[in-house]
């Protein structure tokens, strides 16, 4: 049926699971054909929230009542919600890429389909039978509880930390790396990895906390075969196919792209002026084959995807429209150096990886890995960043209720006699870092140290040296030589990665008794004000390690509640000391 437009005629009431409100939606369709369904407000806040459109939904009553404590017994709120409802409807038809959704069809196809849970939403209540203290405190519980906690769970992590030793309650959504696409359009998984794959989802299932499990295909050394994937109808359907199979045959949860990267040749990819386009096209067939109830993600930069003269997209509303979420890696940065370049050069901006499309190289002094943002306005890559990002990704349509921002478990080791960060300078003469942190990032002053659990729980992982943001884990170095090597020696990471849990295991960090982490073995601590960041300096073992802890970790997490955002994700799960990052995280995120 072609929906012409759509009215709400009226509204009733139901008693359970409590007393709330139903409105009666009618569709007329261009053929004289009229549909009547029931909707909760609820459901139009899924949809609106689902479909990522930028219209405006009539506003909530926890907002009216702050100014109109009347409308909890005023029979007006009901009849603004009506018209407010209708209006919101007949905009979405009005734009293409909505009246086309997949999301919209089903939410205008059947009655009552968020509403058929058994969880209550206030909103929906009667207004006399809810008092303003109890809707409230009930907002800021399911505001909490809605926040996501996600993590990659890689498949080289089974034999350190089996599927089924995770702890699930940790996780809400777990993305299986990697499947990778390959030259049929179909995907291709590393020996033994659907084995682990299914174990993952057994355990998952049998925890019974609800985790879903996503199967992520890309990353950064799998990425070679994404632009033809998507090049022709023909090939997008062979690879929607094979995406679909694989979701029925593992019994998934959905889809995650990390394609780095569309337009680009990210580790030396076939690429296309057309690949942003065509991946929406791909995006496009994948919800109409999945439908509504999977998760369809995509691993991204801090901006949106490059278009066909190469600039990043301005506008990518159609593919929040049928996309759940992004996943934004805000990580990579700075990389790490093998050279100390202190003595014999300045310290002045010699490389860093090109924002948004590079990876990490040699530079020649160390910088930070991860920015919470441009806190001093002095970056020299200033549209690299949490903050930055968020930004880009709204500014481009993207709702910040879609976004998840990614937080890196790992940091980078450097031969370096450097005392101080690169690529972000010192604050200016009389800014107040601390004042813009509380005033604009809504970040509390630093110095108390996040809740964290004071039982140590430890998963003996290896190391990983990971050549780009997700890819497969190799070390070329001899764990146990490594291990064996005075406490705090780093050098065997010169240039390279390393996990937080290795920086604790070889000894240059240690926990404190309240959960938090210290310097150890003569290394100081640094802290980088402008990026918010942690690092690590010995000058004479001529080493520096930028990274990330519960301090930095949280204010992101924090910053990712207070704007907005979804939630977070970590690259990746088994770089953790145990679950004690994903704990603060999860805290941070009001979990």
């Amino acid at each position: 049926m072609t929906v012409e437009r759509v009215a709400i005629t009226g509204h009733t009431t139901a008693s359970l699971p409590r007393p709330h409100v139903l409105y009666h939606v009618e569709i007329h369709g261009a053929d004289g054909s009229t549909i009547r369904l029931t909707k909760r407000y609820s459901d139009f806040q899924e949809l609106h929230h689902k479909i990522g459109d930028k219209e405006v939904l009539p506003p909530k009553r926890i907002l009216v009542t702050t100014f109109l404590p009347a409308a909890w017994v005023d029979d007006k709120l009901i009849a603004e919600r009506k018209t407010g409802l209708a209006v919101y409807l007949n905009s979405l038809l009005k734009h293409l890429e909505y009246r086309e959704s997949p999301i919209l069809q089903e939410f205008l196809s059947s009655s009552i389909r968020s509403s058929e849970s058994k969880d209550f939403n206030p909103e929906d209540a009667l207004p006399s039978t809810l008092s303003r203290k109890a809707a409230l405190a009930a907002q800021v519980k399911t505001a909490a509880a809605s926040k996501i906690a996600a993590a990659y769970y890689p498949d080289w992590s089974a034999d350190s930390i089996p599927p089924e030793s995770l702890d699930y309650s940790k996780f809400d959504i777990l993305f299986f790396a990697f499947a990778t696409p390959n030259s049929s359009s179909g995907i291709s998984y590393d020996s033994g990895s659907t084995s682990i794959l299914k174990r993952l989802v057994s355990a998952a299932k049998s925890s019974g906390k609800g985790t879903k499990i996503v199967l992520s295909i890309g990353g950064w050394d799998g990425s070679y075969w994404f632009s033809q994937a998507v090049s022709s109808s023909a090939n997008r359907s062979t690879f929607v196919n094979a995406a679909v199979s694989a979701v029925n045959t593992y019994g998934l949860d959905g889809i995650d792209i990390d394609w780095e990267y569309p337009n680009s040749e990210g580790a030396g990819n076939p690429h296309s002026s057309s690949d942003s386009a065509n991946l929406l096209s791909f995006f496009t067939s994948l919800r109409s084959a999945l439908g509504s109830s999977k998760l369809i993600t995509a691993a991204v930069t801090h901006q949106p995807w490059l278009g066909s003269n190469g600039s990043p997209l301005t506008n990518v509303a159609s593919y929040a429209a049928q996309m759940s979420y992004v996943n934004i890696m805000n990580y990579d940065v700075w990389g790490a150096s093998t050279t100390d370049f202190t003595d014999s050069v300045s310290t002045d901006y010699l490389f860093s990886s090109p924002v948004c499309f590079g990876r990490p190289g040699a530079s020649s002094t160390p910088g930070p890995n991860a920015p919470l943002g441009n806190l001093c306005g002095t970056s020299r890559q200033p549209q690299a960043s949490a903050q930055a990002a968020f930004s880009q990704w709204t500014e481009a349509g993207f709702p910040a209720s879609k976004l998840l921002l990614g937080l890196p478990l790992y940091g980078y080791v450097s031969k370096s006699s450097a005392t101080t960060l690169t690529g972000i300078a010192l604050p200016p003469p009389g800014f107040d870092v601390q004042q813009y942190r509380e005033r604009v990032l809504q970040l509390p002053r630093r110095g108390v140290a996040p809740a964290c659990p004071l039982v140590r729980e430890t998963f003996d992982a290896e190391p990983n040296f990971l050549d780009g943001a997700h890819a497969r884990a190799t070390h070329p170095a001899d764990t146990k030589a490594v291990r064996a090597a005075a406490a705090g020696d780093l050098s065997s990471y010169y240039g390279q990665q390393i996990a937080f849990n290795q920086i604790v295991a070889l000894g240059a960090l240690t926990k404190a008794s309240n959960g938090t982490y210290v310097q150890a073995n003569g290394y100081t601590e640094g802290w980088d004000d402008c990026s918010d960041t942690p690092f690590l300096f010995d000058v004479a073992r001529q080493t520096v390690v930028t990274y990330d802890d519960t301090y930095s970790l949280a204010d992101k997490a924090a910053y990712a509640k207070s704007s907005g955002m979804a939630g977070c994700f970590t690259w990746s799960l088994d770089q953790d000391d145990g679950y004690t990052l994903q704990n603060v995280i999860r805290s941070s995120l009001g979990k």
